[in-house]
């Protein structure tokens, strides 16, 4: 493919892996990021099926090990503290993977495997393109206007890039829940156990061990899709108060760490599809494109397959419309399996009453129990190698196969 000037948006998870494979090929790569840094914060994610296998490929799976969170299993609580079921790592019911690392960790790898070889610009986001027969003129934020060959937005679930391009195609479904992250300090109750913790209302505690000597905390509750939409972050703190305030288990000590925090993340559940991931010179990848939301926990596997290939696709095409086109054909499948839940999902999680509470606490323990733990043994009750999910091709061995026959 004759196009190598390529601009990537968002420093994130896919923006870098995208960045660090085109330039394995060959290509002249530029990332620019909004933020005047990168985005460190975030809570826990795993490394798994095909996110281990690209980064084996990129050489950072010893890393990202080394980064482990600590986090040996999964505790369900109730709101006395009481655990009333326990899936330890091993366990096929477990949400703890064998490479568990902090959003913001992953996100420091991959620059620094990066840095040295693509230009980052970071306080920098585009304001308008055109595209023509020759590129794409990009404008930015800076003032500055420069050409590139070939845009690809690896943006977030609200990507300007992609409003500026696809204007409004976008589909946002919403699973009707909205979820705040903080950082918050380690208390006695803490260890290396995640505590999942269901109160009236239909909320949701997660508190799950770092490897900082601190702890990450999630709260996921029921809400109308608009309640809590446009609000400044004091007014998003308020909101979020009010709602867990009385609630019981550690709420007293979550509402002073949401009084004091700094790195509040709080949004609504949803996830994205369009009918398009191209459009002439410009691509999207990632959340931007098919954001699954953590509900679906493929966040980083859609976002590090997604780069792999569309890197991929464009080094072995003959144009990039040809590159565009086999990105879409060989991921859309593999996008839509993970955006499907299984049914009642997630309502069934979030109970609104104290008696729904109550069921579903017996059920969850049920589970864990020693005779049902016996019988799911029977029948593999821990976690076995996960057959491929998406082929992965070794682009660079498959190009060089093709070039012989030609």
């Amino acid at each position: 493919m004759k196009e190598k000037k390529i601009l990537i948006t968002g420093a994130s998870i896919a923006g870098p892996t995208l960045a660090y494979w085109l330039n394995h090929y060959g290509f002249e790569v530029t990332l620019v990021e909004r933020a005047p840094g990168l985005r460190l914060g975030g809570q826990n994610i795993d490394v798994k099926g095909p996110a281990q296998h690209v980064s084996h490929k990129m050489g950072i799976e010893e890393i990202i090990r080394s980064k482990n969170t600590t986090e040996t299993g999964l505790r369900f609580v109730n709101v006395e503290n009481k655990t009333i079921a326990e899936f330890p790592k091993e366990s096929a019911l477990s949400m703890t993977q064998e490479l568990e690392i902090l959003r913001g960790d992953l996100v420091q790898i991959l620059y620094d495997l990066t840095k040295d070889s693509v230009e980052y610009r970071f306080d920098e986001h585009i304001t308008a393109l055109t595209q023509t027969n020759e590129g794409v003129d990009v404008a930015f934020s800076s003032g500055e206007a420069e050409r590139f060959d070939l845009v690809v937005s690896a943006e977030g679930i609200g990507s300007h890039t992609r409003k500026l391009v696809f204007e409004n195609e976008a589909k946002f479904n919403y699973l009707g829940l909205y979820t705040a992250y903080l950082t918050v300090a380690k208390s006695d109750t803490d260890s290396d156990w995640a505590r999942w913790c269901n109160t009236k209302g239909g909320i949701v505690f997660l508190i799950r061990p770092d490897n900082y000597g601190s702890a990450r905390a999630s709260i996921t509750f029921t809400a109308e899709e608009d309640e809590y939409k446009g609000l400044s972050l004091e007014q998003q703190k308020a909101a979020l108060i009010k709602r867990i305030k009385g609630c019981g288990w550690e709420s007293e000590r979550l509402i002073k760490e949401i009084d004091q925090t700094k790195d509040l993340y709080f949004d609504r559940v949803s996830q994205v599809n369009l009918p398009r991931w191209s459009e002439g010179r410009v691509a999207i990848v990632g959340d931007a494109a098919y954001c699954a939301t953590p509900i679906a926990g493929k966040g980083t596997d859609l976002s590090m397959a997604g780069a792999y290939i569309l890197a991929g696709e464009l080094f072995c095409a003959k144009t990039y419309q040809d590159g565009f086109a086999a990105y879409e054909r060989k991921m859309r499948p593999y996008v839509q399996s993970c955006q499907k839940l299984p049914p009642g999902i997630p309502k069934l999680v979030y109970p609104q009453s104290k008696i729904g509470v109550k069921i579903l606490n017996s059920v969850v323990s049920l589970i864990a129990s020693r005779p049902v733990k016996w019988l799911m043994g029977l029948f593999g009750g821990e976690k076995k190698a996960v057959k491929e999910e998406i082929y992965l091709a070794d682009y660079g061995n498959e190009f060089a196969a093709e070039l012989k026959n030609w």
